[in-house]
């Protein structure tokens, strides 16, 4: 396998985007783990084979990167603390290094040996995670319709160039690198449905969008509004719907309990008419025992 040397270019300038807005709304912290998480394979594939220096500092560069993404999404969006961030943080990066050189002991005499079976398959690994990274956003994308937020599209374009130009590098040698093949494939297919997903989003609410600016508001405060008024809203969230679903299951449970509570005062209004009903007799047997 050609080594990696496509690492997603979004994933060196996220970490400013996000530190200069506070915010990572709409960006899925698996995808930014899982793209963590595929450094330490990287690295060990690139290190093993005794890659040039660049080609072995840059799986650890991306790696760092993407856990401070990770760690920001923690920050900004889970609302963990500071300290905890980076504590988390620090206990991930010591056990991403400790299983890379773990790799690195274990597979480079290995391979020295002549046999290449366990860097083929850490490397197949590698490229997985690396894919798998971009399937978090398409639950992003539906949870709101088609539209993508939290993904910068001129670094999006940026990664698709670059798996593309290195599809066609693959395309050009003596030799075609069928499983990093197969990964720039799969790369550039996720991403452009991506792309696509949030043009047909921009096209069906162009109309919508239009008329918002013409009144000088955004998409987002003609939502927001519809939320506030309890207005079905075509293109919102899909987590409003949800909300109206667990109210409408809290106004049944609330309707149950109050006629469990309803039930139990006739019942308990029955059985003190019946205890009166008993008592009755019994006090005009003893008003005749006391008649002289």
């Amino acid at each position: 396998m050609a080594p990696q040397q496509d690492i997603p270019v979004a994933a060196n300038v996220l970490g400013w985007t996000n530190w200069r807005t506070k915010k990572t709304d709409g960006l899925p912290g698996s995808m930014m783990y899982l793209w963590a998480l595929c450094g330490v394979p990287f690295g060990a594939y690139n290190i093993a084979q005794r890659f040039n220096y660049p080609l072995q500092v840059q799986p650890q560069a991306f790696m760092a990167l993407c856990l401070v993404n990770w760690c920001q999404i923690l920050l900004y969006n889970s609302k963990y603390t500071l300290w905890k961030v980076i504590l988390i943080g620090l206990a991930n990066a010591a056990v991403f290094a400790g299983v890379q050189a773990a790799l690195i002991l274990t597979l480079q005499p290995l391979y020295d040996a002549g046999n290449d079976t366990g860097v083929l398959v850490v490397g197949i690994v590698a490229n997985i995670l690396l894919a798998a990274g971009l399937l978090p956003p398409y639950g992003e994308i539906w949870k709101r319709r088609g539209r993508v937020i939290g993904i910068n599209f001129i670094f999006l374009s940026m990664d698709w160039f670059g798996a593309f130009f290195s599809l066609m590098s693959l395309a050009a040698q003596n030799s075609f690198d069928i499983l990093g093949g197969v990964l720039y494939i799969v790369c550039i297919v996720l991403e452009t449905g991506i792309f696509i997903s949030h043009i047909i989003w921009l096209f069906r609410t162009r109309k919508l969008r239009k008329e918002a600016a013409s009144n000088g508001k955004t998409f987002d405060d003609i939502m927001a509004e519809h939320e506030e008024q309890g207005i079905p809203f075509k293109f919102s969230e899909r987590k409003f719907l949800k909300k109206n679903n667990e109210k409408q299951n809290d106004d049944v449970e609330m309707g149950v309990t109050r006629d469990d509570t309803k039930s139990r005062s006739e019942a308990q209004q029955r059985l003190d008419v019946g205890d009166v009903h008993d008592h009755i007799p019994a006090l005009g047997t003893q008003a005749k025992e006391e008649d002289p």
